[in-house]
C-alpha cells in the first residue's frame, strides 16, 4: 500500500496514483492537476518499485504544475 500526502502545490488536493498505458506510473493531484514525473516499468516487480518512487517523489514535494501564463 502506497501512502500519499496532500498535494505539495495546493495543499488541498488528494494525490492519486495513476498508471499510463501499462508502461509508467505517476501521482497527480485531483484538485489542481500537479503531478510527478512519469516512472517507467516493464514488469510487475518494476511496477511496484516505480509506484514507490512516484509516491516518494510526491511526498517530498517534487511536482510539476501548470500555473496560468506558463
Amino acid at each position: 500500500m502506497v501512502r500519499l500526502e496532500d498535494c505539495p502545490a495546493c495543499r488541498e488536493g488528494v494525490g492519486s496514483l495513476e498508471h499510463e498505458g501499462g508502461w509508467c506510473v505517476y501521482v497527480e493531484c485531483l484538485q489542481c492537476g500537479a503531478h510527478t514525473a512519469h516512472f517507467p516499468y516493464q514488469n510487475d516487480a518494476e511496477r511496484e518499485q516505480a509506484e514507490q518512487n512516484a509516491a516518494r517523489t510526491w511526498n517530498m514535494g517534487k511536482v510539476i504544475r501548470q500555473d496560468p501564463g506558463e
